[in-house]
């Protein structure tokens, strides 16, 4: 049988843990509000995120299609098989998309397709076209 002494029984003393506590406030007090701070640059970059893989979308309906949806079929095309010129050859039964996204400013993505180039777009914070900053547009073009 084994007996435990009392050293070996040890656990934290208050004075370790006040420590650690103090410590994780001071990171907490340095890291929060750089994180709070941002939120319209964070809505920025998940524009980016959400636009990109919208045209990775669009890449693949351009495989199977031999072009992108046109502006008047617009993204819907990718939820939905469009209807209208021109006409999908190939339009996968699963779509491209399980949904559209919309922009973290809770607006619907813009696009724009002639011929064989597309841009996909948001006009950011201030939802109006042009800005700077936060309120700059936000796009992605293929030629």
């Amino acid at each position: 049988m084994c007996i435990r002494t009392r050293a070996s029984m040890r656990g934290f003393t208050l004075v370790e843990v006040m420590v650690v506590v103090v410590i994780l406030g001071i990171l907490g007090a340095l890291i929060v509000p750089n994180i709070i701070g941002r939120p319209d640059e964070a809505r920025a970059t998940a524009a980016r995120a959400d636009i990109q893989s919208i045209a990775n979308a669009l890449e693949l309906y351009r495989l199977d299609n031999g072009v992108y949806p046109s502006t008047d079929q617009g993204l819907e095309a990718l939820v939905s098989e469009p209807s209208g010129y021109p006409e999908p050859r190939r339009w996968s039964p699963d779509g491209y998309l399980k949904k559209l996204p919309r922009d973290p400013w809770d607006e619907p993505y813009l696009y724009f397709s002639e011929e064989r180039s597309m841009e996909i777009y948001s006009y950011g914070a201030d939802r109006k076209e042009g800005g700077e900053g936060v309120d700059a547009d936000i796009y992605l073009s293929e030629l």
